[in-house]
């Protein structure tokens, strides 16, 4: 991504994610955007292992059942 590429889009995070979000960006001196993209950045490769909602073991049986 560019680093001139800034699109506005509005994220809803549970009350408690959000003051630890809150005071991680207060102590690095960051925007809560900088800190949810390097959030991102780090944990990227691992959310990319878990599976699809159509992966889960059995879901071809229980679409082959009806």
């Amino acid at each position: 991504m560019a680093g001139s590429d800034k699109r506005k889009q509005s994220l809803y995070f549970p009350e408690e994610m959000l003051k630890q979000i809150q005071e991680e960006a207060a102590r690095q001196d960051r925007s809560l955007s900088w800190i949810v993209q390097k959030a991102w950045k780090i944990a990227r490769k691992q959310i990319m292992q878990y599976p699809s909602v159509n992966e889960f073991p059995g879901a071809e049986d229980s679409k082959e059942a009806n």
